[in-house]
């Protein structure tokens, strides 16, 4: 089952923990194997495969365990540099969001100044 045909959060919070539970089985770990190795408490690693919500750290730690921290890049890539930033003088990353500016519906009356 693919998580973007879940619709409910609850549904994929179960997807989510129905996909932990199998992949620490595989690697052939009790919950109270993981819950030791990735130092939270085996209730907080129940709760997780049972669909029930949990920390962001405690999925890190986790993730890490189960060797699957890597593959987070996939989820979230390095922002990387556009054109538009590298021509700016420091190159560096924008720090906010800049409002998106409406569209003219009368995109034939602009010119370049030059025009007869």
């Amino acid at each position: 089952m693919k998580f973007q045909d879940l619709h409910h959060d609850e549904a994929v919070l179960a997807e989510f923990g129905r996909r932990v539970t199998q992949l620490r089985i595989d690697r052939g770990m009790t919950q109270a194997e993981l819950s030791q190795k990735a130092g939270v408490g085996k209730r907080t690693l129940e709760r997780l495969e049972a669909g029930e919500t949990t920390q962001t750290r405690t999925l890190f730690r986790i993730f890490r365990e189960l060797e699957m921290l890597a593959k987070l890049e996939i989820l979230l890539p390095e922002p990387t540099t556009r054109p538009s930033h590298a021509v700016k003088e420091d190159g560096q990353l924008p720090q906010r969001a800049a409002k998106r500016r409406p569209k003219t519906g009368n995109a034939e009356a602009w010119k370049w100044g030059d025009e007869k």
